[in-house]
């Protein structure tokens, strides 16, 4: 099955012309994880609509190659984020995601994409509040970190500390202490504490 060109269209833009290590140049990095309004209303007026479609479960099909299936993961991870920065919806669609990128995992599909699309396949597990997934992330963010060519490997065992530091809040508190005010969960003691000394991701 062809990628479609609107799955191809969101991974040129979120990833740009991508170099012979697999990499993104500085200028798309850079937007990635960014709270940017601009950037935001960008991707709201090129693929909100898209990502609308995706959450419906019209899109499933592009999971059927594995570029296509990372743009859906990306259209339900990554853009999710982005478009309804700061509410509920941010996380809405984080199931749907995980369920995708452990189909990718599962037919060894990661491993014909390249270096920065494979770390956001791996995001979801990362996102989850589920201390299996958190295995996954921390061992193919380490994969990656051991993969990544000398010039940019600081910026992949990036990646990996903010895996291990996403797994570690989840074993201690099994969820993200963080969203509690966006979720409308109450807040024990210890989570504020540990708000207050480290903060959110």
């Amino acid at each position: 099955m062809p990628l479609d060109p609107r799955a191809k269209e969101l991974l040129d833009f979120w990833f740009g012309p991508l170099d012979a290590d697999g990499l993104a140049d500085a200028e798309h990095q850079a937007r990635w994880f960014a709270a940017d309004p601009a950037f935001d209303e960008e991707l709201r007026r090129r693929f909100g609509d898209l990502h609308e479609e995706a959450r419906a479960g019209r899109l499933d099909r592009w999971a059927e190659t594995p570029r296509g299936r990372l743009a859906l993961v990306l259209l339900l991870d990554q853009l999710s984020r982005n478009l309804h920065r700061g509410t509920a919806d941010a996380f809405a669609a984080d199931t749907h995601a995980l369920e995708l990128a452990r189909g990718a995992l599962a037919r060894g599909e990661d491993q014909e994409l390249a270096l920065h699309e494979r770390a956001f396949l791996y995001l979801p597990f990362e996102h989850a509040e589920d201390p299996a997934a958190q295995a996954v992330s921390v061992e193919r963010f380490r994969a990656l970190a051991a993969e990544a060519p000398p010039h940019a490997r600081a910026q992949f065992e990036t990646f990996l500390d903010y895996a291990i530091r996403h797994r570690d809040v989840i074993e201690r508190f099994g969820r993200f202490p963080h969203r509690n005010a966006i979720l409308g969960r109450p807040t024990t003691e210890a989570e504020r504490e540990h708000l207050e000394r480290e903060g959110g991701f």
